[in-house]
């Protein structure tokens, strides 16, 4: 820390920074609690913040906030004072930080100016002002404010009063410690493997043990965000683990649950990876739906203007939350049911429940978009097309017929692929070539669905048709065929899959795009994938081949997708995501 005599001198000062450094400039007159200055200087998102007299800027700002200074100093003079005249229009202004932050912002370089609620953060002109501020300042303890802003705002019921009450307390142990949130993160996946490894036991302790070692880890979950938000330690690693291994923990666990009941005498992988494949579907009309309306305008439908009065109620917001059941509620449903009953019944209790989750949603989502009048932008109609992940022959039959739709509309054509689809698989006999021909018609249809830009008032519904087209055809393929172990083959497959489409949507949300199209045509796209399995089994009819087939298709596919996802990931151009809200 340095003291600038002058808006001259700080000038020289910051211009003998090391380029690769962040720096700040605060008035010395500050006024203010030691959390607002920690909001506005420290928070690794953003290039440039600021808050009442007080401005910092990481590297990529500097060029920006030197020139800022210099324009500003030729302005008032080389030893102007620190705070400027009291006729000044805007009064967080006043000071050089100030006007700096307004200069940086004329020049085109954002400025974050995050909200302070109660804190104190101020520079006061005289005594008067300054008795006052510090008054201010000392009825709030800014250690409970932290606390409580590191708690999402829109938390579930069992997370909101069963979780956080303590979980932040632990965040702030873990804080003091210098434990960083990918620490944590880390803990909570390896107690959700252990507990997969216990309920793979199949015995009554080893489920007991499950259900307490899955609370355990989902507590370290909520952990992990808690300190990132109290400590302000975000960073791109900690957002690819944090989008990525919420999912791993479910599935190895839902794996585990399977393997324990097969040693007790009842195969119910069908069920695991049909939760699976619900759950991921269910994700994917979430996604495609916001990624829809991203740009969109408020929506002042009658839906939404009921959903808005329903959220005024208190007792409905927790009702609401409630009925979808997000993951807290749904992870304590699953580890008390583990503990208490068995395997099929939890598998049981989660379909049934996801399921009724997944009308409600989407049946709302439904709603909204009829009745709304919006256009949907071209970057919502590209996100949409990216969430597709159509391959090569898909984009081809797109390429080759773009005006053979007609006067269909695009997701009329990609549910009629799917009915086709999942209906051969289902119905035809199994190992028939006629499920190849009808993977072929999928494959002209799908194309057909995505000829034209995804901008119509339903298009957002295409992606979770095409989900549910791919992993509910490799789940009826497998649980038809007489393979040996062909259903966890195909839940390794899935696994690897709704992988790559989970990384996809955390890349569009970053802002940073699609994955690659090599990475797309390498992995054959959704359509290619389905095509192959459905040769797969025509070719390995009754073969234990056809497991063998499925699996190393499921390790091909995670090996190109993991390293690719990784080498982004790690990459200086990955975004620092961090999803406030609590996905389903």
């Amino acid at each position: 820390m340095q003291t600038a005599a002058d808006a001259g001198d700080a000038a020289t000062l910051l211009a003998a920074v090391p380029a690769g450094r962040r720096v700040a400039l605060v008035d010395p007159r500050f006024v203010g609690h030691v959390h607002a200055l920690r909001l506005g200087l420290t928070d690794p998102r953003f290039a440039a913040a600021a808050v009442p007299g007080a401005l910092t800027a990481q590297p990529e700002a500097r060029g920006a906030l030197l020139r800022a200074l210099r324009r500003t100093t030729a302005a008032v003079g080389a030893g102007a004072p620190v705070v400027a005249p009291d006729t000044d229009p805007a009064p967080d202004d006043r000071t050089v930080p100030g006007r700096i932050a307004v200069a940086l912002e004329a020049e085109g370089t954002a400025v974050k100016r995050p909200e302070l609620g109660s804190l104190t953060a101020t520079v006061p002109t005289d005594a008067g002002a300054r008795a006052t501020a510090e008054s201010a300042r000392d009825e709030v303890d800014d250690e409970a404010v932290r606390l409580r802003s590191a708690v999402k705002a829109h938390d579930g019921f069992f997370t909101t009063f069963a979780i956080s009450p303590y979980s932040r307390y632990i965040a702030r142990w873990c804080a003091r410690r210098g434990l960083t949130p990918n620490q944590v993160t880390t803990a909570s996946l390896i107690t959700a493997l252990v507990a997969a490894g216990a309920a793979a036991t199949g015995t009554r302790g080893g489920y007991v043990a499950a259900g307490i070692l899955l609370l355990v880890s989902f507590v370290l979950d909520c952990t992990d965000g808690q300190l990132a938000r109290y400590s302000l330690q975000y960073s791109t690693m900690g957002a690819w683990l944090d989008a990525t291994f919420d999912r791993a923990k479910e599935y190895a666990y839902y794996a585990g649950l399977a393997i324990g009941a097969v040693r007790g005498g009842d195969d119910v992988w069908v069920l695991a990876l049909g939760a699976m494949v619900l759950q991921a579907c269910r994700h994917v009309v979430d996604f495609s739906f916001n990624e829809a309306n991203h740009d969109a305008v408020a929506n002042t439908s009658p839906t939404a203007a009921l959903s808005d009065k329903l959220d005024s109620v208190g007792w409905t917001v927790w009702a609401r939350r409630m009925i979808v059941l997000p993951i807290g509620e749904r992870w304590a449903m699953i580890a008390v049911l583990t503990a208490l009953t068995t395997p099929r019944i939890v598998f049981y209790a989660l379909l049934i429940g996801c399921a009724l989750a997944a009308c409600y949603t989407t049946a709302g989502r439904l709603l909204r978009s009829l009745t709304r009048r919006a256009s949907r932008t071209d970057r919502a109609a590209q996100a949409l097309a990216d969430l597709a992940d159509s391959g090569p022959l898909a984009q081809g039959v797109a390429a080759v017929a773009p005006g053979l739709r007609g006067a269909f509309t695009a997701p009329a054509v990609a549910l009629l692929g799917t009915l086709v689809m999942i209906g051969g698989a289902l119905l035809l006999p199994y190992g028939s070539w006629l499920t190849v021909a009808a993977a072929a018609v999928y494959v002209v249809l799908s194309g057909l669905a995505v000829a034209r830009p995804l901008k119509g008032a339903l298009d957002w519904l295409v992606p979770p048709f095409f989900r549910a087209a791919e992993y509910v055809t490799i789940l009826v393929l497998a649980a038809r065929s007489d393979a040996p172990h062909a259903v966890p083959a195909a839940f390794g497959l899935v696994s690897a899959v709704a992988y790559h489409h989970y990384d996809t949507v955390y890349r569009i949300r970053g802002g940073t795009g699609a994955p690659p199209q090599w990475l797309v045509r390498t992995t054959g796209g959704h359509e290619g994938r389905t095509a192959l399995v459905a040769v797969l089994a025509a070719v390995l009819t009754h073969a234990a081949g056809f497991t063998t087939a499925l699996t190393a298709l499921a390790v091909a596919v995670a090996l190109v997708v993991l390293v690719e996802s990784i080498r982004f990931w790690v990459s200086s151009s990955a975004p620092a995501v961090h999803d406030e809200g609590e996905l389903a």
